[in-house]
C-alpha cells in the first residue's frame, strides 16, 4: 500500500519526480487506480463520461459530494481532489459555504477551482479559512459555452503573459498546486517554471510537474470522441463488448451456467 501523500509532500515534488493524477468517480475504479496514482481527481468530467452530458456545466454540488464519498471509500489511502462545479464559487462567501460543505460531508483533501487571476481572491478566501485548493488555469471546461468551444491557450504573447500572471496569482493566493489544461507545450513549460508549486498538465506537454487524464479516456472506454492529448493505454470498449458478446452467446446457447457455476 502506498503512503498517502500530503500537501507538503506534493509541494516537495516540484521539479522532482512527476506527479501522477487520474480521475475516478466511484469506489470500484478508485480502488483499481489507487496503487498507481499519487492523486485522484473527482472531476466534474463525470458529467460527460459518467452521466452522458455534452459538457461539465450542469454538474451539481450534490453530484460531486456523492461521487467523492464513493471514491474516498474505494481509495482510503489516496489524496483526493474534488472539483467545485460551475456556479458554486461565484463569490467568496458562496465558495466558502460550498467548499465547507464538501469538507464536512466528504473526506476530500482539497477542492479544485477553475480560473486565474480573476479567481485569486476566492482561492485566498478559501485557503485563509482552512480549505486546501488546487488551481486550474488555461483551457477551462466550465467556460466552454462562453468561449464558444474548447480552445487551446498560449498561442499569442498576450496569452502567454496572462497565463504566467494567472499561475502566480493562484500561487500567491495559497493554492498548493494547479492543473494547466489545453496550453501550448512551450508556454506551459514557462508557466511551470514561473511558480514554486507543482503544475499538473493535461494537454500541456511534458515539461510540467505531472500529468492528469480522465480514466475512461486513457482506458479507451469513452467512445464519443478522443482529444488529441489522450493516449489510449487500453482498448477498453472493445474488450468489454467482446466479453459481453461471449456472455450473451453462452446464455443463448445454454453453455452458461455450467455445473461449476451452479449450486
Amino acid at each position: 500500500m502506498n503512503k498517502k501523500l500530503t500537501i507538503s509532500t506534493i509541494k516537495k515534488r516540484k521539479g522532482q519526480e512527476p506527479l501522477v493524477m487520474i480521475t475516478a468517480y466511484d469506489a470500484l475504479f478508485a480502488r483499481l487506480l489507487e496503487p498507481s496514482a499519487d492523486m485522484i481527481l473527482v472531476g466534474d468530467s463525470l458529467n460527460m463520461s459518467f452521466a452522458g452530458k455534452s459538457d461539465t456545466v450542469s454538474a451539481t454540488l450534490e453530484q460531486m459530494i456523492y461521487h467523492t464519498n464513493a471514491v474516498c471509500r474505494g481509495a482510503q489511502n489516496s489524496f483526493v481532489i474534488t472539483d467545485m462545479p460551475f456556479g458554486t464559487y461565484t463569490s467568496k462567501e458562496l465558495a466558502l459555504q460550498n467548499a465547507t460543505q464538501v469538507f464536512q460531508q466528504t473526506q476530500a483533501d482539497c477542492v479544485k477551482i477553475e480560473g486565474g487571476a480573476e479567481k485569486a481572491s476566492i482561492v485566498a478566501h478559501l485557503t485563509n479559512n482552512g480549505i486546501a485548493v488546487c488551481g486550474h488555469i488555461g483551457l477551462l471546461p466550465q467556460s466552454v459555452r462562453s468561449e464558444g468551444g474548447y480552445k487551446v491557450k498560449g498561442k499569442t504573447k498576450e496569452e502567454e503573459s496572462q497565463l504566467i500572471k494567472d499561475a502566480k496569482a493562484i500561487e500567491n493566493a495559497g493554492a498548493f498546486c494547479m492543473v494547466i489544461e489545453g496550453v501550448k507545450a512551450d508556454v506551459a513549460k514557462k508557466v511551470a517554471a514561473s511558480v514554486g508549486i507543482p503544475v499538473i498538465g493535461i494537454g500541456a506537454g511534458k515539461d510540467v510537474d505531472g500529468q492528469v487524464l480522465v480514466f475512461s479516456d486513457m482506458l479507451g472506454l469513452f467512445e464519443a470522441f478522443t482529444p488529441k492529448f489522450v493516449k489510449k493505454y487500453l482498448d477498453g470498449a472493445s474488450l468489454v463488448k467482446e466479453a459481453l458478446q461471449e456472455y450473451a452467446t453462452e446464455v443463448q446457447t445454454k453453455t452458461f451456467p455450467t455445473q461449476e457455476h451452479t449450486y
